[in-house]
């Protein structure tokens, strides 16, 4: 009995073993597994990161080359003037102010077979509501109603500071939400899930509402509408993409007039305006600050509160006034006296033009003309202007009497607009920023956490800086704030925490990448100023797929978009690769060539880990790099039917001469023109030191215009540059002139802010 007893209780105990150590087995395969999907996963998203920076490189490169080329060049006439200013600066004109008239809009005149959403001013939820519907539905708003929201929309922008005060004290929480980037079905996911918009349900966008995605116009239109009915509840911050320059590249331009045709160009100089005028950062309890990008070591939150925000139109380019000596000196002794004498605390809401009694003028007055005019001035204001501030504030004081007390507004009043004294005395034309009012709207649109201390130029993106856990926690001792909330960056799941959870990064554009490629993400504060983070796919197809099938699918995807970057610098990899061929064999190590690739494309990528999905075979530890550059060739072709070597300049040159076609084409039309292209023509001879009649550049239009019909359309710019390009001698590339390349022509330029 007990030797019975015995001999099951030593079967019991082998069999436990056993049990143990498949357990630790398996434990370590699916944990392997897991580290390999992982890192399958950090490759993919490094591969997508540095290809969509080196994009961003390319624009600033290219706007740095145009500037370059503006900032050295002598119009002969008004015409050459008039033309190259409205191309390649954000001025406006007087002229361009007649767009903001009731008669734009109301002159346009809707259809009866009109089937989409109807719009009535003031804005009703209801009306807010059927919008997202209608869009839902793939309708589209009418032109009229477009331009007419647009106009409401700046009338209620230019009312707003710098930097929007929010409370939890008059809403059960504030959810804010990052990048949208023109994809409504994560907008429409965001209100499904966490509610639409409400008296006790407050709202922050951080900016980025367009480009990239196809329903820019869509989410702008729901946004607007939501603002205008909940004006105190609904808020939205300025990001890097709200830029018209930036929009010229990445797809908002191109959707607005794919969508608008006849009234395109109305709708593109009215959401110029409308950009300018968005609110750079929004504070919540005067504890969490939510801006787009970030911060740095000279972010300085009063001076941006003072900013005239709407004389930046574009960050791309650096258009400032700049200070004399005496000025500064004199500004530097007015900001003294102005501190001696208690100036308004930067965090308590202040009006745009004037303080909100006319009579409380004394003891701010050197405050006040900062303030009103954003751009210290050492002079005093003269009898004149001083009447037209304070009859222009007692008239904003009037206005908000009569809607608080319910009466209606029978008469239409002139918006407000930038007084005389912003303007330059000799030009009448709006005086510009100054480098560190430039500098600091910059840093917060543009800039990126990092891991070390300190703060340095951000070279990955082109623009802004990287900032440390120091810079952050200066800021937040400096303001008294517990934590920032940014956007700007696509995070895997969402969201990501950095400097000690000082900085959120929120973006809630779900599979930006690709289809599973990434969570969208919002985050929700109650009064006690704690986040919520709430995730989400918008997409239903990756409920359907596993981790690994996801993985499968948005690595190939990035996988084919490298491999297009690598055959787009194909000849300059030929080249290098000969120089590393000394015995002229054809053979490289694949040392070598991870070095030479990366010393091409500059992408900062872990190219031996990548090596076994790009080079299919390799004798031993060579490669033969003509063979390889070959089927690279025989890839790509395989999808296009165009010979090896312009296909090569297509894909290197696409996006920078889609972007250049339309900075010419000034007007928004789709189309150049004749005298566009003259004008253009002698901007970049007179660079080149090349005297070229207007014969021959009349002969060089109608070269291009294939069609002959008087203009210049995008495929036939592109035919263009196709034509240039010199065939290369068969398996020698390197003899091959280099085609027009708009993305090195703007490494060389001087002209970078």
């Amino acid at each position: 009995m007990g030797s019975g007893t015995s001999t099951q209780h030593h079967f019991a105990f082998q069999n436990a073993e056993r049990a143990f150590k498949a357990a630790a087995l398996i434990q370590r395969w699916y944990r392997r597994y897991m580290a390999r999907l992982e890192m399958r996963r950090r490759c993919t998203w490094n591969i997508f990161q540095s290809i969509e920076y080196a994009g961003q490189q390319d624009q600033v490169k290219l706007h740095d080359f145009f500037s370059y080329l503006m900032d050295h060049f002598t119009p002969s006439s008004h015409n050459e003037r008039d033309f190259l200013t409205r191309i390649f600066t954000e001025e406006r004109f007087a002229q361009d102010s007649q767009m903001e008239k009731c008669s734009d809009y109301e002159s346009i005149e809707v259809p009866d077979s009109y089937r989409g959403p109807h719009l009535s001013f003031p804005l009703l939820p209801d009306h807010a509501t059927a919008l997202v519907e209608a869009f839902r539905l793939k309708q589209q708003l009418h032109a009229r109603y477009v331009l007419n929201l647009l106009y409401e929309t700046k009338k209620h922008l230019v009312q707003l500071p710098n930097i929007n005060r929010v409370s939890t004290c008059y809403s059960e929480e504030i959810t804010v939400c990052g990048d949208l980037h023109g994809q409504l079905d994560d907008l429409i996911f965001i209100f499904y899930k966490n509610g639409l918009p409400s008296p006790e349900r407050s709202y922050v966008f951080n900016g980025d509402f367009v480009d990239r995605g196809k329903d820019s116009v869509e989410i702008l239109m729901i946004l607007f509408a939501f603002m205008l009915v909940y004006p105190k509840e609904f808020h939205l911050n300025r990001g890097n993409h709200e830029d018209p320059m930036v929009n010229l590249r990445y797809g908002f331009t191109k959707e607005v007039m794919s969508k608008y045709k006849i009234h395109g160009k109305e709708i593109l100089r009215t959401l110029k305006d409308v950009f300018c005028w968005l609110p750079l950062a929004t504070l919540i309890d005067e504890k969490v600050l939510i801006l787009h990008g970030g911060v740095s070591d000279i972010t300085d939150l009063e001076l941006l509160d003072k900013i005239e925000r709407c004389k930046i139109v574009s960050i791309m380019r650096c258009k400032t006034r700049q200070k004399s000596e005496n000025q500064m000196e004199e500004q530097r002794i007015a900001n003294q006296k102005s501190s001696a004498q208690g100036p308004i605390p930067w965090f308590l809401p202040q009006s745009r033009s004037l303080p909100s009694s006319p009579l409380r003028l004394g003891p701010y007055k050197a405050h006040k003309s900062s303030r009103s005019s954003s751009i210290p001035s050492g002079g005093s204001l003269d009898g004149r202007e001083l009447s037209q501030r304070v009859r222009s504030s007692v008239e904003l004081e009037l206005e908000r009497c009569r809607q608080q007390a319910g009466l209606l507004v029978t008469e239409e009043k002139e918006e407000p607009s930038c007084s005389a004294s912003e303007t330059d005395s000799d030009t009448g034309e709006l005086r510009k920023p100054t480098q560190e009012e430039w500098r600091q709207v910059v840093d917060i649109l543009w800039s990126d956490p990092m891991a070390q201390e300190g703060c340095k130029a951000n070279t990955i993106r082109g623009g802004g800086c990287y900032f440390g856990p120091d810079v952050t926690e200066q800021l937040l001792q400096k303001y008294k704030l517990q934590f920032l909330i940014r956007s700007h960056e696509c995070k895997p799941e969402g969201y990501e925490f950095c400097h000690n959870r000082k900085v959120l990064t929120i973006f809630s554009a779900s599979n930006y990448y690709e289809v599973g490629s990434n969570r969208g993400a919002y985050v929700k504060l109650g009064p006690a100023l704690t986040p919520h983070i709430v995730q989400y796919q918008a997409n239903k197809v990756t409920h359907t797929l596993t981790m690994r099938q996801r993985i499968s699918r948005v690595e190939e995807s990035a996988l084919r978009a490298l491999r297009e970057k690598l055959f787009a610098h194909s000849s300059n990899l030929l080249i290098e690769f000969k120089k590393h061929d000394v015995d002229k064999v054809g053979l490289i190590t694949l040392s070598d060539w991870a070095a030479v690739v990366e010393s091409v494309l500059h992408l900062g990528l872990p190219w031996r880990m990548l090596r076994p999905q790009l080079v299919n075979s390799s004798a031993g530890n060579m490669l033969e790099y003509k063979s390889w550059l070959k089927n690279l060739a025989e890839e790509q072709l395989s999808r296009e039917n165009i010979q090896s070597s312009l296909l090569e300049t297509l894909y290197r040159n696409r996006s920078n001469l889609e972007t250049i076609f339309r900075i010419i084409d000034s007007d928004h039309s789709g189309f150049i023109s004749l005298d566009e292209l003259r004008q253009t023509w002698k901007l970049f001879s007179s660079h080149m030191n090349i005297d070229v009649t207007d014969d021959c550049i009349c002969d060089l239009a109608r070269s291009i215009d294939f069609n002959k019909d008087g203009h210049i359309d995008i495929n036939e710019f592109l035919e263009a540059f196709r034509l240039v390009e010199k065939t290369c001698p068969e398996g020698d590339a390197s003899e091959c002139p280099q085609a027009t390349n708009a993305e090195d022509s703007g490494c060389s330029s001087p002209g970078a802010c």
